[in-house]
């Protein structure tokens, strides 16, 4: 996957620089002398620790959800234990309604696969590991991610493609990681993105995110998965 990581990171790179050309090129407001920030560290390596734990327990057959709980105990506690937050701010940042939607959205696609979708998705995924094979199980991918979010559908369709080798798998990956920057509701990563920017009282443009993601999609997508092809190819 390095080469169409990479291929994938360049495509965006190009196309952010051309949509945001007049934006960069504004000057970039000058800091106040005296105001440097600070690094997070305590922050940075609680992250890093949670990441190392998603691997070790997920190596010993451990939900890696309990690395992400240890993580956010961590830093919850010790602000508390520095008064920079109370219990009841803590909660308020673990967003329960939003935590109740991605529950409901579970059950609602959990019950549309069961009825009906798992077989209809396995009659229109293409067979194989040839180049037209890949980039049609990637483009279904990222359909269906931004129709029933990146998660549901990678759950979805991983059963459905591992009988096809690794290569399959793979173009699917590409697909519900790339492919969800069409819509709010393709990733929960942008969920959460578009909640914290209103928090901070910024505006989201729909019609300019929907343009620059019907831009960098296919811009990153295709030539990603080309270039897995060409990986494939070569290992």
């Amino acid at each position: 996957m390095v080469l169409p990581w990479l291929v994938a990171i360049g495509a965006e790179y190009l196309v952010f620089r051309r949509f945001f050309a007049r934006d960069l090129a504004a000057a970039a407001p000058s800091p106040v002398s005296g105001d440097k920030p600070e690094l997070p560290v305590f922050a940075l390596a609680t992250v890093a620790c949670t990441l190392a734990g998603f691997v070790l327990t997920s190596a010993i057959g451990i939900d890696p959800a309990w690395a992400a709980l240890a993580g956010a105990l961590v830093l919850a506690g010790r602000a508390m234990l520095r008064r920079q937050a109370t219990p009841l701010t803590v909660v308020r940042a673990a967003a329960p309604s939003f935590l109740a939607f991605v529950l409901a959205l579970g059950v609602v696609v959990r019950a549309v696969v069961d009825n009906g979708l798992s077989d209809a998705l396995g009659h229109l995924l293409p067979g194989g590991t040839g180049i037209a094979a890949l980039l049609g199980i990637a483009a279904l991918a990222a359909v269906l991610a931004n129709l029933i979010n990146n998660l549901p559908a990678v759950l979805v369709l991983l059963p459905l493609t591992a009988q096809s080798g690794p290569g399959a798998v793979l173009a699917v990956l590409l697909g519900v990681n790339i492919g969800p920057n069409l819509t709010y509701a393709g990733s929960l990563a942008t969920l959460l993105w578009r909640r914290i920017v209103h928090q901070h009282e910024h505006d989201v443009d729909l019609k300019e995110f929907t343009k620059l993601g019907l831009i960098a999609v296919p811009s990153a997508l295709v030539p990603a998965v080309v270039a897995l092809w060409v990986s494939l190819q070569v290992l």
